[in-house]
């Protein structure tokens, strides 16, 4: 303000000068332009001044001058300055960034608001094919061509990864995440899961092929105790008591066996060439019906069909999912339960199978952990419960190949609800 003063002060002394010149001369208004004029040259003169700085020289010193111009030469070179600093900072930080991620193992892909290239580390060179003279400005998809990535892709729900083989070795499998960030940019990672993918289908063999092989002997075994069992009033009755226990425990590990089978085939084989339009009220009442013969009428299991709507599903996977739920509901709540299996839902919101029940509920604390194998709430009743410990981990399974989710709900001391949620297009009109 004080610089601002000293201008109007100076251009008003400049007037006034050329003033009384131009009246000493006998014309007082050319006096007034002259003094003008010679303000004006001088603002020119350092706007020039300015101007070549800026443009020729920004990196050298400022000009000289006195005054407001003088004031805003010093201004210009010192935010000039800081934001060289600045400058400096960020192109050292990036480049700290694009070592750090050219060190990566993983794949990393940085991508535009419109889905193209625009840097990607070594790595997703040699992952994914992408070379650097060809590639860059690319719509991703224009590389990774294989359907379900361009789904994943413009489905824009980024929430659970994608697992592909590499689009240049086919030997290779690779697990992509893309996350969201910026001005609706995107950032593609790509990992190895090669050897994890292989340990995890040796696993999946070897507990099947350990599952076969135990098929045979249990047969061999429950075929001998049922024989011993006919006679059983022939026997003494210590031995008696001892067959009758092996009967029990040979079930159990057939039982077992069996659960181990299905889950291998529901991780191996793909699904879906048995799906076709399912009406589930005949198929919740035959699940009711087992459910209470398992019960032997201590509990109160009803069926409510609040929708009409078909489902597009394997009859026989969904029957093992819902007859799971519905059996550990008859197992794990004591006698005079409610337990209630309820459909809803239409083709437009998508639809859900409910199993209810006012038991004794589950700590919130277990249900994270619920459809791992072989993991119990209480492990003190698992043998008297008869149960394999697969159960949850069989309807996991089916619903992720019915494109489906397992939600679980409940507290101690207020029952527990086991909802199977099915998207819209699962769900058709019925039929006429």
């Amino acid at each position: 303000m004080r610089l601002w003063s000293r201008e109007l002060w100076r251009i008003a002394w400049l007037a006034t000068l050329g003033t009384c010149l131009g009246w000493l001369l006998g014309s007082a208004g050319l006096g007034l332009a002259a003094g003008l004029a010679v303000c004006l040259f001088y603002h020119l003169r350092q706007l020039r001044e300015l101007y070549l700085w800026l443009t020729l020289h920004p990196h050298d010193e400022p000009p000289a001058a006195r005054g407001m111009w003088g004031e805003l030469f010093d201004r210009l070179y010192r935010y000039q300055k800081s934001q060289r600093i600045t400058q400096s900072r960020l192109r050292s930080t990036l480049a700290r960034i694009q070592e750090s991620s050219e060190a990566m193992r993983d794949s990393v892909v940085m991508l535009d608001r419109h889905g193209d290239l625009e840097w990607w580390n070594s790595a997703a060179t040699a992952m994914l094919g992408l070379q650097t003279a060809h590639d860059r400005g690319q719509h991703i998809t224009n590389l990774l061509r294989e359907p379900s990535f361009i789904s994943y892709f413009n489905a824009r729900d980024y929430s659970e990864p994608l697992t592909l083989t590499s689009p240049i070795d086919e030997r290779r499998i690779l697990q992509y995440q893309i996350t969201l960030y910026g001005d609706d940019e995107r950032l593609v990672m790509a990992r190895d899961i090669t050897r994890l993918h292989r340990l995890e289908q040796m696993r999946r063999d070897f507990v099947a092929n350990v599952s076969h092989e135990l098929r045979t002997p249990l047969t061999v075994l429950s075929g001998y105790l049922e024989t011993y069992s006919d006679i059983a009033d022939q026997l003494p009755p210590r031995l008696g008591k001892s067959i009758h226990q092996m009967q029990e425990q040979t079930q159990r590990m057939q039982n077992l066996v069996n659960d181990l089978l299905l889950l291998s085939r529901l991780e191996i084989d793909q699904g879906g060439k048995d799906h076709h339009p399912l009406n589930l009220g005949p198929l919740l009442q035959s699940i009711c019906a087992d459910a209470l013969a398992l019960s032997n009428q201590r509990h109160t299991i009803t069926v409510a069909l609040e929708s009409d709507a078909r489902l597009l599903c394997s009859e026989q996977e969904i029957r093992s999912a819902i007859s799971n739920l519905v059996f550990n509901a008859v197992r794990y709540t004591p006698a005079g339960s409610q337990i209630t299996l309820r459909w809803q839902g239409n083709a437009a919101g998508g639809g859900s199978i409910d199993v209810e029940d006012n038991g004794e509920g589950i700590d919130p604390v277990h249900i994270p952990r619920l459809t791992e194998r072989f993991y119990r709430v209480d492990k003190g009743r698992s043998t008297a419960t008869g149960g394999t410990g697969l159960g949850l981990a069989i309807v996991k399974h089916v619903l992720l190949r019915h494109d489906a989710q397992l939600q679980i709900e409940s507290h101690p001391g207020k029952g527990a609800l086991f909802r199977c949620s099915f998207p819209p297009s699962r769900l058709l009109a019925p039929s006429k």
